[in-house]
């Protein structure tokens, strides 16, 4: 980053104040405001912090007009037809793709932390069956510092690298329990002999009745969908997760607030959404109706898994899953299933409307997603908590990158208070 340019800021005619501009390799650059208060009692306002950088990342880099998607310099689109999502989370956790005997050595490291303490699956037994999976990851997930708390000195690389191998090879396997949980179904122990994305469709749908064979085409989909949300820059759980780190809080009770926080439907529920949509419209015959709706302001309807507010172009991250949607529907022969039919309408109206194509609002990755996690048979309440699976990996690499920043401080945002001016508490007798 360069410093030579400077900003000048001029208040009420007074002397011009300097402030560093910061170039980054990529993006666009940042004025350094951190000590504007000090230099002039003055603060920012910017609601929902959509033009302040909060930190410094070398992780993940987005370039919304050009839908572009870069995990350590690679494009998404290279990375998600070459390597597993293994190799990705090695390579988001280190900086580089791993070698082979790397990949082994990262393999069996994670393979070996798949089971959860046996206590924890009382833990599951204190939920109502009916709960929603994401309320039990939030508790379970936040209960895992309960049980693994031998590392806990995070100034320490080796301390903070067990918490990672843990917490990413643990997450598939607290999942499946929830869904198992859920389901009234025996839990299911990992299976070392699979790869982490087919192990994790074992503990899913195999039984103890018989050995569970997991096809090609749905494990490949699946690491798809985990490559594909694996980062993606300060969002609201990962900057979350930043926040709540800041305070030097347990890794685990880091990712259980980033869980939380993804949780919500203007976040991670979106691809949920999207088939409940699809649900709400029932049938292609339908869809024009729907279609006219979402064009009318002053009808509240939306039309869910199109449009990014991050990207202003196609979602590089939707082109991949578009192809991944047909293989799986083509492997499964769903390809004349009601709800799938009436996806691909809405994909082709859009892709070919004048409205659409004007406003950008094209298929995003929850859209298509959704559709290949439905058409595996992993329930719609399910889609955040694969989600949240996939993003632990990129919660702990930004959790231990903002902890080993030596600049880094804990957060305390700066407000603009609008309420009832300072006064007198008057007595009992007089309010």
């Amino acid at each position: 980053m360069t410093t030579e340019r400077k900003a000048r800021l001029i208040i009420d005619g007074g002397e011009p104040i300097e402030f560093p501009i910061l170039s980054p390799v990529h993006g666009d650059d940042c004025i350094d405001i951190r000590t504007l208060g000090a230099k002039t009692g003055y603060y920012t306002y910017d609601s929902g912090f959509l033009s302040t950088a909060s930190c410094q990342s070398r992780i993940t880099f987005i370039d919304g007009d050009k839908g572009e998607l870069l995990y350590r310099g690679y494009p998404i689109e290279q990375l998600a037809e070459k390597c597993s999502f293994l190799e990705v989370a090695y390579l988001l956790k280190n900086g580089e793709l791993p070698d082979a005997q790397q990949k082994v050595d990262f393999e069996n490291i994670i393979k070996r932390h798949t089971m959860v303490h046996e206590q924890m699956a009382k833990f599951y037994q204190g939920f109502r069956r009916d709960a929603h999976p994401m309320a039990v990851m939030v508790g379970v997930v936040g209960a895992l510092s309960a049980f693994y708390n031998d590392a806990h000195d995070f100034s320490d690389a080796e301390h903070r690298s067990i918490s990672f191998n843990r917490i990413v090879a643990k997450l598939p396997t607290i999942v499946a329990l929830a869904y198992k949980y859920s389901h009234g179904e025996p839990f299911m122990y990992p299976r070392n002999d699979l790869s982490y994305t087919a192990n994790f469709m074992h503990m899913m749908f195999g039984t103890p009745c018989e050995e569970y064979k997991p096809n090609p085409v749905i494990v490949h989909a699946l690491d798809t969908i985990f490559t594909l949300h694996a980062d993606h820059e300060q969002n609201a759980s990962t900057s979350t997760v930043r926040l709540a780190g800041s305070s030097g809080a347990n890794p685990y009770a880091c990712i259980s607030a980033g869980i939380g926080c993804l949780w919500g439907p203007a976040h991670g529920g979106a691809n949920e959404a999207c088939l409940n949509m699809l649900e709400e419209i029932g049938d292609v015959s339908r869809v024009p109706q729907y279609i006219k709706r979402a064009k009318d302001k002053n009808d509240s309807f939306k039309l869910m898994g199109f449009g990014h507010r991050v990207y202003k172009n196609y979602d590089p991250r939707a082109k991949l899953m578009r192809k991944v949607c047909a293989d799986v529907l083509q492997e499964l022969g769903l390809e004349n299933d009601r709800l799938f039919k009436l996806a691909l309408e809405l994909e082709r109206i859009a892709l070919e409307d004048e409205y659409f194509i004007e406003k950008k609002l094209y298929p995003n990755v929850d859209f298509y997603s959704g559709i290949v996690q439905k058409a595996i048979g992993i329930p719609t309440e399910m889609f955040t908590c694969i989600f949240a699976l996939a993003r632990t990996v990129g919660w702990m690499v930004q959790w231990e990158e903002m902890i080993s920043d030596p600049e880094y401080k804990i957060g305390r945002p700066r407000q603009l208070y609008v309420g009832t001016p300072k006064r007198s508490v008057p007595p009992l007798a007089q309010r």
